[in-house]
């Protein structure tokens, strides 16, 4: 398990050198774009009230949340990535485990390529759902399961190695490569049912799914909806 506040040794790495200043437009290091903002648009879509962003690190989403009508609000674990947040959303350090939000408030919330980064995600599915009214919206964009792990190899993108490994739920620093996040402060992987299992477990009912990444998709969206009251 990675260090409680492990993203404040690379914040300002984060920030300046990994995301290079393009937001939702980030590119993978192997130049596969990650194609966030248009897996945000399609699954959040136009909305109005505030909209919590779960480990909002940098804060770099807010502006396309804004754009689709929402208020952006962020919580996140570390001091470093919240300084830099400030400037773009109202934040608040906390838990995502243990969110500080009334329950049945919120009508929408999401985590972008977040959920690695945080080995008890099924709590945090919890406490997401828990704050979402009835029929509240929860977005998840992360990397993808199957394709993105300390199993796969991306170096040569002609020929992407998916070694054994998928199968094994763990934390690790191992990567193909030392330029990105999870070789400075790991990351965990869940299969796909895992996850899915996890998005049911908290009572979010699954409603779209999308990918984006190439020659193999790094990125698996997610749309899950509340329950309405009487229907959960």
């Amino acid at each position: 398990m990675a260090p409680a506040a492990a993203y404040d040794e690379i914040a300002d790495w984060y920030e300046q050198q990994f995301l290079g200043g393009q937001g939702t437009g980030a590119r993978t290091r192997d130049g596969n774009p990650l194609d966030l903002g248009s897996l945000l648009r399609d699954l959040l879509e136009k909305g109005s009230g505030s909209c919590l962003e779960i480990g909002c690190g940098t804060g770099v989403h807010a502006a396309q949340v804004r754009e689709l009508g929402w208020i952006p609000v962020g919580v996140d674990l570390s001091a470093g990535m919240l300084r830099h947040a400030r400037g773009r959303l109202p934040v608040v350090q906390a838990d995502a485990g243990r969110l500080p939000i009334r329950d049945d408030s919120l009508p929408a919330v999401i985590a972008m390529m977040a959920h690695t980064d945080m080995p008890a995600y099924p709590a945090v599915l919890r406490e997401a759902a828990r704050a979402l009214r009835p029929g509240g919206i929860f977005v998840h964009v992360g990397v993808h399961p199957c394709f993105c792990g300390g199993f796969a190899d991306r170096s040569d993108l002609d020929a992407v190695v998916i070694r054994p490994g998928y199968l094994d739920g763990h934390w690790t620093k191992t990567s193909w490569t030392d330029q990105g996040v999870r070789a400075k402060v790991g990351a965990t992987h869940r299969p796909l049912p895992e996850l899915m299992h996890a998005f049911l477990a908290a009572g979010l009912t699954l409603e779209r799914f999308s990918e984006s990444g190439e020659p193999t998709p790094v990125v698996l969206a997610i749309r899950a909806r509340k329950g309405l009251a009487g229907n959960a």
